[in-house]
């Protein structure tokens, strides 16, 4: 196999010197390698295996699992502290979770890699994960139509409010009540193109991402959110 960029998803004990390493990787997507003798005491690779360092990796092998034959790092593991570590390790859960193997998701693995950098510089970290999640549902397939109400096939107006049907999209809310799938229009407009910059443009693309994403996470424990919470916890003390 040719060399890809990848960088390391998840990695598990397998036997007893070698690990099951789960990579995401620029030509082939999700890919699941065995790193042979990768926990002995004299393999260098278990240091390289890390996750947010980018590798060049090769395998061989005809069956499902294959095994890693080369790898060097193609540059310094990035600089990811409390909320930015977080907010990256949420992102490999999700491709962790949700990808399929071995399915090639060029875009998607284009914009981890500059979410990445962007979480790195230290500043917010909501603009970069909703962008994300958006661009994650598009390549799954799941992605909806945030121009045009699913019913009528009338545009979406700014000043209406709009009730999310999952599977279908967003079809035109009557009257002024409220709910977890309600939206207002000129939300769904931002979400549309991609500019999230509000505060609360950002908190109603996060309210969708969760309602969209929950059906295919189903009840998976998401560590990422766990260390948020209790990162949140320790700063109220």
């Amino acid at each position: 196999m040719e060399r890809q960029l990848a960088f390391v998803l998840h990695t598990r004990p397998y036997r007893e010197t070698s690990q099951l390493v789960e990579l995401f990787c620029a030509g082939v997507g999700r890919q699941t390698l065995v790193a042979r003798g990768s926990r002995s005491a004299r393999s260098p690779l278990k240091a390289l295996l890390q996750p947010f360092t980018p590798l060049s990796v090769s395998w061989r092998g005809k069956g499902e699992l294959k095994s890693l034959e080369q790898l060097e790092v193609e540059g310094p593991p990035l600089q990811l502290r409390e909320v930015s570590l977080y907010s990256a390790l949420y992102l490999n859960e999700l491709l962790y979770y949700l990808l399929e193997r071995q399915t090639a998701y060029h875009e998607l693995f284009d914009y981890y890699r500059q979410a990445l950098q962007l979480l790195t510089q230290g500043g917010s970290p909501e603009p970069v994960l909703r962008q994300f999640e958006l661009l994650l549902l598009e390549a799954l397939g799941y992605g909806l139509d945030f121009s045009t109400d699913a019913l009528s096939g009338l545009p979406i107006e700014p000043q209406l409010h709009y009730l999310y049907r999952a599977e279908y999209g967003f079809v035109q809310a009557p009257g002024n009540g409220s709910g977890m799938d309600r939206y207002e229009g000129r939300h769904l407009v931002a979400m549309g193109s991609g500019c999230l910059e509000t505060a609360d443009e950002l908190l109603a693309a996060k309210r969708f991402c969760r309602q969209a994403l929950k059906p295919y996470l189903g009840n998976r424990p998401l560590k990422s959110r766990e260390l948020f919470q209790h990162l949140s916890a320790r700063k109220m003390q």
